[in-house]
């Protein structure tokens, strides 16, 4: 299966879906676990990409990588009508990002 099937729009999305948002710049592993955390036992997963204030990666970009995991079922672009997400990712996103750069910076001296 093309995982950017994936991708839809709001109008798209069936009832009863788990939605979850965040940034996901860049993707990094801890993303597959918060996602899989949230989907709970909901039987499908939705995530709302959204725009950090300095992207690393187009949103479409991450879209794809986001669209890529098992188990997310269906994944949005942040516009006008998404729906607001039941979790919200944003917070523990950019931390773990800003973390992630620290990281790479350090290492490079």
């Amino acid at each position: 299966m093309d995982s950017r099937l994936k991708i839809v729009l709001p109008a798209e999305l069936p009832s009863g879906v788990r939605l979850v948002s965040g940034y996901f710049d860049p993707l990094l592993t801890v993303h597959a676990a918060w996602l899989a955390e949230a989907r709970g036992v909901s039987d499908k997963l939705a995530v709302v990409v959204k725009d950090p204030p300095v992207p690393i990666l187009s949103t479409r970009a991450r879209a794809e990588l986001v669209a890529a995991l098992k188990v997310v079922d269906f994944v949005l672009l942040e516009a006008p009508g998404v729906p607001t997400a039941d979790v919200q990712l944003d917070q523990r996103d950019a931390a773990a990002a800003a973390a992630f750069v620290a990281h790479v910076r350090q290492r490079q001296g």
